[in-house]
């Protein structure tokens, strides 16, 4: 479980195909606080340290997961956004977050706004899938409240921190993203369809 709230990002140093699976190497401070078989959140999804070097660490991706995320277009260089499994008594400063990745969406404008950015985004509808103005989404495992919101597409404000800390300094119109809608309201989504 994750709370969203990024706490550093990581440099993808190398990829690595094992037939079906993808090895990304990423390089980060946090390299040395890790444990192998620990979970860690990549843009969002969640995936199991296999390896520790130094200041590098290296994840496995399934086909699944490579095939439902965006992590299958990332390349040597890009940065993403790291986040450790929250501890029990912590505060939980974002919302739960499963680090399960539900959709990908498309980035569709950015928009500077006198000091901060407006990030527009559209995804596949479906009625599992839904956003409501002042809710919670995650977007590439950063815990945003949604701004507006229709049935196939959402906005959110970006303020000069995040946007500073999180990968939505290099996110431009055209760019997928991965989307974790919120919990809540999956389930409550789920609970009225299978009442009616």
């Amino acid at each position: 479980m994750f709370t969203g709230i990024i706490e550093t990002m990581g440099k993808l140093v190398r990829l690595d195909e094992d037939r079906t699976n993808l090895h990304l190497t990423l390089e980060s401070e946090l390299a040395t606080e890790l444990k192998i078989d620990q979970s860690l959140a990549h843009n969002g999804v969640c995936l199991t340290v296999v390896d520790i070097q130094n200041d590098q660490y290296t994840v496995t991706a399934i086909e699944e997961t490579l095939q439902k995320t965006n992590l299958g277009q990332l390349r040597t260089g890009d940065w993403v956004n790291l986040e450790r499994a929250m501890k029990l008594g912590d505060r939980l400063d974002g919302h739960l977050v499963q680090g399960h990745v539900d959709s990908v969406g498309v980035c569709d404008q950015v928009s500077s706004v006198d000091g901060s950015w407006k990030f527009e985004f559209s995804y596949a509808p479906t009625s599992e899938h839904i956003t409501i103005p002042k809710g919670s989404i995650t977007i590439n495992g950063v815990s945003l409240t949604v701004v507006d919101s229709n049935s196939d597409g959402f906005s959110v404000a970006i303020i000069p921190y995040t946007y500073e800390h999180t990968n939505f300094h290099q996110l431009s119109a055209g760019d997928w993203v991965n989307l974790e809608f919120d919990m809540v309201g999956k389930y409550l989504t789920k609970l009225y369809h299978q009442s009616v």
